[in-house]
């Protein structure tokens, strides 16, 4: 019989011809958890993928960055699949990720929530001890468009009118069909505990994986008011504009249509930010320190530049101050859990000049502010900081990505803030079923931002990415729902104009790069998507901070 030899987390193994993955992590424990798929030649596959002579094959684990997007892929299918065998006339729809948790809305049914959840969810535990299989397997397009038709799934139709493939992936798990939208679990034993839950108007699904354990999923998490009516006010924007998924944005692109498009997407952030400068100006002069607070790559600065124009037309005059300026000296940064020095800590600010600052400028003293030399990691000499005294129509601004922690502004009264959570949170997705992930829309923002702005590359930015997260988690995302206002500074239309770029990029990672895997899966994606070229993004826009060409200096 035939053999191959590949090499397997640095052993050297013999197999038959055609033997699968599988064979390879059945041999071997795996001290960092449960595989659930591996890195085949750097791609991402399923352990189901036969193997080939010569390869490099890496476990991935169900606690892993790549792991987990595949437990959360698997166990949505799953919960589909349990819906449509106790309540078919149920239809799910993914809504947006709350932490651990993804939230979903229920349409089509008027049986109570909790008890049609609590149904749902003993099926899927019933499913998963059965170890349910998950059968991929590849249709013509044509064929599948047709089974998709005849169930009635114009989502799914849609997102193939303009896949240019002969053939798809699909999933099949129990009788429920899909589009594969990447590496799933062979079989449902594969999966860890997972928790559904009521919630709001609709129930979340929460995951025992990468981190939260089954006690921390056992509860429903807090309501998140804030956030779910960010996500709502930015699906009524979709309704306006009669896009739900990229099916119906890549028909929309194909046209003159997305012209428009364009222009009423700008039209709702415009209004969006016109509001809070006028919430702002209607406290009565009581705010006069706004703080603008969110995530890497959220379009922070360019809100803030927006932000201050609406201002002014408000009858306000906004001065901005930097927390940059307030760092402490380099060799004094405290040491992050990696022996580093984290930058991103609070305590690499000086918070006792900064909070001394900020008390006598809104009383309306004078002082000078000092100014950062990031090139030597120390502040310039005292006599070359700037004075600044406040006028009364003076509102002042900080942006960064401390803003909502208290503990940065304790001298000021709450009264006399204004808080501001800016993130892009996109609503759309890719059908009723697959939600685009927040966090790689941000990612392809950096991506494209880091290559043509700060000479960086795409494999550079992959590999920061993970720290810039954990760095979120921490300092950002727990403070989130403080916000008196939250922007979502998603555009409809951006990874359409996203794609002209990053895909260039992308293509630049070498194939022996650690980044590979991640730029491989982001190429894969951005496939689903018609381009749009940027000549027609206004140049006031979010996304001209990433592109470049806007009317404001960075």
């Amino acid at each position: 019989m035939a053999s191959i030899t590949v090499d397997f987390e640095g052993h050297r193994v013999q197999l038959p011809a055609g033997a699968k993955i599988t064979e390879l992590t059945g041999r071997r424990s795996h001290p960092r958890g449960m595989p659930v798929a591996a890195l085949l030649n750097q791609r991402l596959v399923s352990l189901e993928r036969p193997l080939i002579d010569g390869a490099v094959v890496q476990v991935v684990t169900r606690d892993d960055p790549e792991g987990l997007r595949i437990v959360r892929r698997s166990t949505c299918l799953l919960l589909y699949e349990a819906f449509r065998r106790v309540a078919p006339q149920a239809r799910v729809v993914s809504g947006q990720t709350l932490g651990p948790w993804y939230y979903f809305d229920l349409a089509g049914t008027d049986e109570p929530v909790p008890e049609l959840v609590a149904r749902a969810r003993a099926e899927m535990e019933r499913l998963r001890a059965e170890d349910l299989r998950f059968e991929v397997q590849r249709l013509n397009t044509d064929e599948a468009v047709e089974r998709f038709a005849k169930e009635g799934r114009h989502d799914r139709m849609a997102l193939l009118r303009t896949w240019w493939h002969e053939s798809v992936r699909v999933v099949n798990v129990g009788g429920y069909l899909d589009i594969r939208h990447g590496p799933v679990v062979p079989s449902a034993a594969y999966l860890p505990p997972f928790a559904l839950h009521p919630y709001a108007n609709g129930f979340v699904l929460g995951f025992a994986a990468g981190g939260p354990s089954a006690a921390d999923v056992a509860q429903a998490p807090p309501l998140m008011k804030g956030l779910l009516g960010i996500y709502q006010e930015t699906k009524a924007w979709n309704r306006v504009l009669g896009v739900a998924n990229v099916g119906d944005l890549n028909r929309v692109c194909t046209t003159n249509e997305y012209r428009h498009l364009i222009s009423v997407a700008e039209g709702f952030h415009e209004k969006k930010i016109a509001t809070i400068a006028d919430r702002i100006a209607g406290c009565g002069g009581r705010a006069r320190l706004i703080l603008v607070a969110g995530p890497s790559s959220s379009g922070k600065t360019t809100f803030t530049k927006r932000l201050a124009v609406q201002l002014q037309v408000a009858g306000l005059h906004p001065v901005a101050l930097s927390v940059d300026d307030y760092y402490i000296d380099r060799e004094r940064t405290p040491l992050g859990e990696d022996g580093k020095p984290d930058f991103e800590a609070l305590e690499a600010v000086d918070l006792e000049l900064f909070n001394e600052h900020l008390r006598r400028l809104l009383a309306g003293e004078e002082v000078r502010t000092p100014r950062y030399d990031f090139i030597s990691g120390r502040r310039v000499e005292p006599e070359k900081w700037r004075a600044m005294k406040l006028a009364d129509c003076d509102v002042l601004i900080v942006e960064g990505i401390h803003g909502l922690n208290e503990r940065l502004t304790a001298a000021v009264p709450p009264e006399s803030k204004y808080r501001i959570y800016v993130s892009a949170l996109t609503q759309l997705s890719l059908d009723d079923q697959n939600r685009l992930s927040t966090s790689d829309a941000r990612l392809l923002r950096r991506i494209v931002r880091d290559r043509i702005y700060r000479g960086h590359t795409a494999a550079a930015t992959i590999a920061t990415w993970p720290n810039v997260r954990r760095g979120e988690e921490k300092h950002i995302f727990p403070f989130q729902e403080s916000a008196d206002a939250m922007m979502n500074t998603a555009l409809l239309y951006e990874t359409a104009v996203l794609k002209v770029y990053a895909q260039r990029f992308l293509l630049e990672v070498p194939t022996d790069h650690p980044s590979f895997a991640e730029a491989y899966r982001l190429l894969k994606f951005l496939e689903l998507f018609v381009p749009v070229f940027p000549d027609r993004v206004p140049q006031n826009s979010i996304l001209r901070e990433f592109i470049g060409g806007s009317i404001f200096q960075y």
